[in-house]
């Protein structure tokens, strides 16, 4: 069994190994045929330009393998072909140390993230990794754009957020000395079912003698300005509106917000939407309902500040938010009543840096609520890239406070993170294969919310700085290919080591009869493809054994083993024969040449009575033995090792048998003493518990005379007694 299960873990083991190694060498999976597909294969692997490399039989592609086979093979290092990747800082402005009330500085000149150009030139498989650094700054310019639903259900909250701009700026001012405040509003499509188009419900939605503005989707009330007076007033002249259905148009009225940047007034500063309701909102699709099928454009359509395209376009999706929203660097904050919360956390979830916040009954609250989703919005850096080229991938690592490190898709942001506060990112940007046809790409990286961003310039490395020296239409390559990297690279049409084929010419009975060392074996040893009349070996699944020779009959892998290694571990397997190591000898290279082994003490070979053979004596004289032959039982005079002394074994095996029988019979005294003190405990307890019948029987009357044994003997008997006689010697029991 044990056997069997050793065989079994033997097989599974060379299986595995072997697996590993055909999924580990990518250079030689690739089958490249020239230098440029060679190292694009991966970053191990490199291409041996020497044109004396390769052997007869082996194929172009075997001068692709990793770096230290190709030496392992002769290949000297400066003949090895393997460019590596490399980065180039090309802008590193230091990240701002700013204080409140210090410098006054325009936005442009405020730095929060470091570096902010890169130049990255990417090989295959190598991942090229730098630090970004971001630095929250003080005194940072804030933004805040106040969108608000005027729906009829809105009244009372219009009224509160009138004073908004005085005090707003006053809470703010606690945070940045550059704030700017804008207001809109929204409420639904002018068209049917969203609202009446009736005439009179145009003028006035509103029922009984309520005085309403007509129904708008979308209007920009003011731009963004520092003056909060300004905002006061405009708001102040602000009316309700209304609409039939619950849900209502903000969407709409957001894509434009954020779309029409100068319109609107956004500086390239902290963006922050405030989005005010306390309904549910469409999106795309719901145009339907209202016979509006053409998907939002994403784009700019206002006209005296008002969106003039709600009836034509539909509402937009999420994703559709989500891209523009990021694309302008605008936070979003939703204001919104309890009943909708969990609909609006929902929404949050979707959109990345974006709050929640729980809008009183009449927004008295919504300083305060602006303020806490502000703080956390801006605790938290989030990284985003732009679109990568197919073949390029990115990871982030982020060390953030407290020595606190996160990979994976949380390597991408920090938490907690308070004003002067520093962060680092480890970002990794790896390519595979030619990405992009080898021409140069750009990515940007940048914190969501912000507008400062680092711009990536990919470069990828597609060939080989030998395949730039190639010699086109080279007579070594008979005219039909071009000279490069040690080796033709046949033009379409034409194939052989130097090209000397055409295609169609490859497959002739002649040029089969070449590739057979005789008429009764296969073509190329079965080992090998016929190309051109010449053999080119096939390459087998692990890297490290290959076919050769002029008919690839020759393998490094088909020698003799010893101990389970190829050459007993001691030599190269070439064409199927070991070539052993200096020291070593035999088919198998098991065959030790060095005698230190054989040597006996007299520093004589096997003590000259025997051979040396693969480091093991083997001796001629057949009274001598031992690994060096010097011992000699027979010999007169040689000291044989005494034998054992049998007195003291025998003595002592005698003593320990006695000991063990005094052990046993001391344990079973002792055992029969606890078992007569139980029975004679048992005896007091009865009889103190008997009642005796008098009897009188002389000359036994006198009782006190029996001592207690006599009563433990009467107990024995099983019955009252009559004692006859004296009691010494003698007690006889007789049944009454």
């Amino acid at each position: 069994m044990d056997l069997r299960l050793l065989l079994i873990s033997t097989l599974l083991g060379t299986f595995y190994n072997s697996y590993a190694q055909k999924e580990g060498n990518e250079c030689i999976i690739a089958s490249a045929k020239h230098c440029g597909e060679c190292i694009q294969a991966g970053a191990k692997c490199g291409w041996c330009k020497d044109p004396a490399f390769l052997k007869q039989g082996e194929a172009v592609s075997t001068r692709c393998d990793e770096l230290q086979s190709l030496v392992k093979r002769g290949c000297n290092v400066d003949m090895i072909e393997s460019p590596k990747g490399e980065r180039k800082i090309l802008r590193n402005k230091p990240v701002t140390n700013r204080k409140k009330g210090g410098e006054k500085l325009q936005p442009h000149e405020i730095t929060q993230i470091q570096p902010q150009k890169l130049n990255l030139t990417l090989r295959s498989g190598e991942p090229q990794t730098f630090d970004l650094k971001f630095k929250r700054a003080e005194d940072y310019p804030i933004d805040l754009y106040y969108l608000m639903d005027l729906s009829y259900s809105m009244k009372d909250d219009l009224e509160n957020v009138k004073n908004l701009g005085t005090s707003l700026m006053q809470k703010m001012s606690k945070i940045t000395s550059d704030f700017q405040i804008g207001f809109g509003s929204f409420v639904e499509k002018t068209v049917m079912p969203y609202i009446s188009t009736t005439p009179a419900k145009l003028l006035n939605p509103c029922t009984g003698d309520q005085n309403c503005t007509s129904p708008f989707s979308y209007r920009n009330v003011l731009n963004l300005t520092s003056d909060g007076k300004q905002f006061n007033t405009l708001v102040g002249q602000q009316q309700i509106s209304g609409n039939l259905d619950s849900p209502e148009g903000g969407f709409d009225a957001i894509m434009q917000v954020a779309v029409c940047g100068n319109l609107i007034g956004w500086r390239d500063v902290t963006r922050l939407l405030v989005f005010s309701t306390d309904a549910g909102f469409h999106f795309a699709g719901d145009g339907k309902l209202g016979g509006i099928v053409l998907p939002n454009d994403g784009k700019c359509h206002l006209e005296d500040n008002v969106y003039t395209m709600s009836h034509y376009y539909d509402y937009p999706s999420i994703a559709h938010l989500v891209q523009k929203l990021s694309d302008n660097n605008i936070q979003t904050i939703f204001a919104v009543t309890e009943e909708f919360q969990p609909v609006y956390q929902e929404l949050k979830n979707l959109i990345p840096k974006s709050a929640v916040g729980t809008l009183s009954a009449n927004s008295s609250n919504v300083i305060n609520l602006i303020i806490d989703a502000y703080n956390s919005l801006s605790s938290e850096v989030i990284l985003e890239n732009s679109k990568l080229p197919s073949g390029v991938t990115i990871t982030y690592t982020s060390r953030c406070k407290n020595g606190v490190v996160n990979g994976g898709e949380n390597g991408r942001k920090c938490s907690n993170i308070s004003i002067g506060d520093e962060v680092t990112f480890s970002i990794s940007v790896t390519s595979k294969g030619c990405p992009n046809e080898g021409m140069s790409d750009t990515i940007k990286i940048k914190p969501l919310g912000f507008t400062e961003e680092l711009e990536i310039t990919l470069n990828f490395i597609c060939g080989c700085d030998c395949q730039k020296v190639g010699i086109n239409k080279s007579p070594l390559c008979h005219s039909n290919g071009t000279y490069e990297c040690g080796d033709c690279r046949c033009e379409d049409g034409h194939v052989g080591r130097e090209c000397e084929c055409s295609s169609n010419d490859v497959a002739t009975e002649d040029m089969d009869r070449t590739c057979r060392k005789d008429n009764t074996t296969d073509i190329c040893s079965n080992s090998g493809d016929c190309v051109c009349g010449t053999c080119e070996c096939k390459n087998r699944d692990n890297p490290e054994e290959r076919y050769s020779g002029q008919f690839c009959e020759c393998d490094n892998f088909s020698c003799d083993r010893s101990g389970n290694k190829l050459c007993g571990g001691h030599g190269r397997c070439e064409c199927r024969v070991c070539v052993c190591d200096l020291m070593w000898a035999g088919s198998a290279c098991d065959c030790s040449l060095d005698n230190t082994t054989c040597m006996a003490s007299n520093k004589q070979i096997c003590n000259g009575r025997g051979t040396c053979d693969c480091g093991i004596c083997k001796c001629t004289d057949p009274k001598f033995q031992g690994p060096t032959c010097e011992i000699c039982p027979t010999c007169p005079g040689v000291y044989c090792p005494a034998g054992p002394d049998i007195i003291p074994i025998v003595a002592g095996v005698v003593a320990g048998i006695v000991l063990i029988g005094l052990a046993l019979l001391l344990i079973w005294k002792l055992l029969m003493i606890i078992h007569d003190r139980r029975e004679f405990a048992k005896f007091e307890k009865e009889k103190m518990n008997a009642k005796w019948d008098t009897v009188s029987a002389a000359p036994c009357s006198d009782t006190s005379r029996i001592s207690a044994f006599d009563f433990w003997l009467s107990f024995k008997c099983g019955k009252q007694l009559v004692l006859l006689g004296s009691v010494s010697p003698g007690i006889y029991c007789s049944k009454l």
